[in-house]
């Protein structure tokens, strides 16, 4: 286990000047990243969800750091700053990638028992926990918090923050089912056992209607979008409330929570171990 109070120390100092020494804590925050020693993000006691930023500020030393280098392999040609090249993981990791051009990223963490079905991708800074399935054309973005046993559906984009620092990045907690298609950005929290129909698109700015307690769900000036645990979320309209609106029969997106998980949810969201 590194000392990650020597190593924030390290990085914080490079953060504001880049020594010559600069390179090798950048290294050592990845490999503590890849690890699972350090996180980008961590949940407190009372459930709240805190960004490391001196972590946030040592992956983008990385890019200040990085010069542009070829990266190519047979038939595809690849360029990019030679601090975040792939990362190579090992057999012993306990990882399945199956083939078909999956790429995991330096600086990102793969649990024992993650599956990565082709083409997917997990970007620097990422955590993906023990069970969890990233399926086709899916997306971890930077920093990305995803718990166990989650079910990331084909094209189910998760995105990244980077900045600003102190931004939380986007965290699904364990046991949640994100459909295909599923978009989830901006710091958005998706609580335990959630279910994410498939098309559903949350963003900070977005509004979710609880129709089973007849709430209004939303994001606060110091607090991101809460998805409640067992929540199931399906896409939804509502109409615009305007004379402009109201003539040319307008309505935005409004994903609504129509029940909390229940047998028959679980039934139809139940992951199957013979895959894993």
């Amino acid at each position: 286990m590194p000392d990650l109070d020597a190593l924030r120390s390290d990085i914080d100092r490079h953060a504001e000047s880049p020594g010559p020494a600069a390179r090798d804590a950048f290294e050592r925050l990845l490999d503590a990243l890849e690890a699972g020693e350090v996180r980008a993000a961590e949940k407190g006691d009372d459930g709240t969800w805190t960004a490391n930023a001196w972590v946030k500020r040592g992956i983008l030393l990385g890019f200040r750091l990085g010069e542009i280098v070829d990266q190519s392999v047979p038939g595809f040609a690849f360029f990019d700053k030679d601090t975040y090249p792939t990362q190579p993981v090992g057999l012993d990791g306990g990882v399945r990638i199956v083939p078909g051009g999956s790429t995991v990223r330096r600086g990102s963490y793969l649990a024992p028992g993650v599956v990565c079905m082709p083409p997917m991708y997990v970007n620097v800074g990422a955590y993906v926990g023990s069970g969890t399935m990233v399926d086709s054309h899916a997306l971890v973005g930077s920093c990305g918090q995803i718990g166990e046993r989650v079910h990331l559906s084909a094209a189910a984009q998760v995105g990244g923050v980077l900045e600003p620092i102190g931004a939380a990045p986007v965290v699904i907690e364990d046991d949640v089912f994100v459909g295909g298609g599923c978009g989830i950005y901006e710091g958005t929290v998706v609580r335990e056992g959630a279910v994410l129909a498939a098309g559903v698109i949350l963003t900070r700015s977005t509004r979710v209607y609880d129709l089973a307690n007849e709430t209004v769900l939303r994001a606060t000036e110091a607090g991101p979008l809460e998805i409640p645990e067992g929540a199931v979320v399906v896409p939804g309209s509502r109409a615009v409330d305007s004379d402009f609106g109201r003539a040319h029969g307008l309505s935005l997106s409004a994903p609504c929570i129509v029940k909390y998980r229940d047998a028959s949810t679980d039934a139809s969201t139940t992951l199957e171990d013979a895959l894993r």
